[in-house]
């Protein structure tokens, strides 16, 4: 039997996942086949065109466990899109006229690795898909096993992503703080900007988690400080349509009798009309290499901060956005089982030589499966018709529309 000796990088965003899923890796193949090399590629495939690679050693293997206790990625990630030739020579990563999956086929090849570990989000995993291909079509015998990360919980068909949970629970928590500057000046709109560029489910769980977070808090009558100055007035995503003056109206109606508003808005809300607005203008608008808008520099919140200040007759507005303090925590208890559970998958489906992704495939009742690379695409909408997401809209009596 040929040696095995595996490899694993992270791509894309940071997700409150990829600390503890390099650690759950390392740990459950110390543990199954612990004679098998483990290396991994530092900032994701950028490692591999780079020949960028760090051995775990027996220490490394030892102290795995503390990965589970930290954010952001151990190994460093990137976003590079290996069809993307042009972007990948500019970058530095290919000389001019090499083929970036050929390079990353061989470098790979030459590593000896017979399996490839890649834990990121849809544009990760697509480009996962891409390299197996290749290197199937090639001739090259490697497996590939993706986990599933992305705070926005949108990649099809998988129900429920790695960090999404935890960037919802810690969304809330930045919020709950926030809050308290309804006290700092009358009249004052606060807009609470979550991750989530075509999906609004990150936004909708974090207005759920703030919503049961501070449902049992006890105040003093008199006091600002209150139940009400603890709502939500408004929420806005991608999926949903709404009526701007009449939203407005509403929230004026709430800032003349509370004396405050608070907004909780997707990144993604708009963004088509944002972006469409700023083109017919003449601004050339700044996309990364797998050709989405660069959305940090879109300002969404800022967009809707000055759609509604003036409407709503706000002395003071100001945004404030959760998503780095969300996305770089460490996985919660409820991440770090659905972490375990596909990491000892992603291990088992490797050894077994099936390449795809873990997750729990919709199409097939939730069941926990490897699912094939052809399958695997970002984008999923939230249901908005979901029964957690209507009962929080019902608390808040805001009316909307699917998009």
């Amino acid at each position: 039997m040929a040696k095995q000796k595996v490899a694993m990088l992270t791509a894309g965003g940071l997700a409150p996942c990829l600390s503890s899923a390099v650690g759950g890796l390392i740990e459950r193949y110390s543990d199954v086949a612990p004679d098998i090399e483990l290396v991994a590629y530092r900032s994701g495939y950028q490692g591999v065109l780079l020949g960028d690679s760090v051995n775990i050693t027996a220490d490394m293997r030892e102290k795995a466990p503390l990965l589970h206790r930290y954010g952001g990625s151990p190994i460093g990630n990137s976003r590079v899109k290996l069809t993307n030739a042009a972007d990948c020579v500019k970058r530095g990563l290919v000389k001019e006229g090499e083929n970036p999956l050929r390079v990353a086929a061989e470098r790979l090849a030459n590593d000896g690795i017979t399996i490839l570990h890649t834990i990121g989000g849809d544009d990760t995993n697509t480009t996962a898909a891409d390299l197996a291909a290749y290197l199937a079509a090639n001739g090259y015998n490697l497996t590939v096993v993706g986990l599933p990360k992305t705070v926005d919980n949108d990649v099809v068909p998988i129900r429920q992503s790695l960090g999404a949970w935890t960037a919802a629970e810690v969304g809330a928590h930045f919020f709950d703080n926030v809050s308290n500057e309804q006290t700092a000046a009358p009249r004052t709109l606060i807009i609470h900007e979550v991750m989530g560029r075509h999906c609004g489910w990150l936004t909708a769980a974090t207005a759920r988690a703030y919503l049961q977070r501070t449902k049992n808090y006890e105040y003093v009558d008199g006091f600002m400080t209150n139940a009400k100055m603890k709502s939500i007035d408004a929420v806005y995503l991608p999926e949903m349509a709404f009526d701007l003056d009449a939203e407005a109206a509403r929230l004026r109606e709430v800032m003349d009798r509370t004396g405050h508003a608070t907004v909780f808005v997707s990144e993604g809300a708009c963004l088509d009309a944002i972006v469409a607005e700023r083109e017919a203008a003449g601004e050339t608008i700044k996309r990364d290499a797998f050709g989405h808008v660069k959305i940090d520099t879109i300002n969404v919140g800022g967009w809707f901060q000055k759609q509604f200040a003036g409407l709503i007759n706000a002395e003071r507005s100001l945004v404030q956005k959760s998503g780095y303090f969300a996305r770089s925590a460490p996985a919660n208890s409820d991440d770090l089982r659905l972490i375990q559970s596909m990491t000892d998958l992603a291990v088992e489906s490797a050894l077994n030589k099936v390449s795809g992704v873990t997750g729990h495939d919709e199409a097939q009742n939730g069941k926990l499966r490897t699912i094939e690379f052809p399958r695997i695409k970002g984008g999923k909408a939230f249901d908005t018709s979901t029964k957690w997401f209507a009962k929080v809209m019902g608390t808040i009596g805001q009316k909307y529309q699917a998009a």
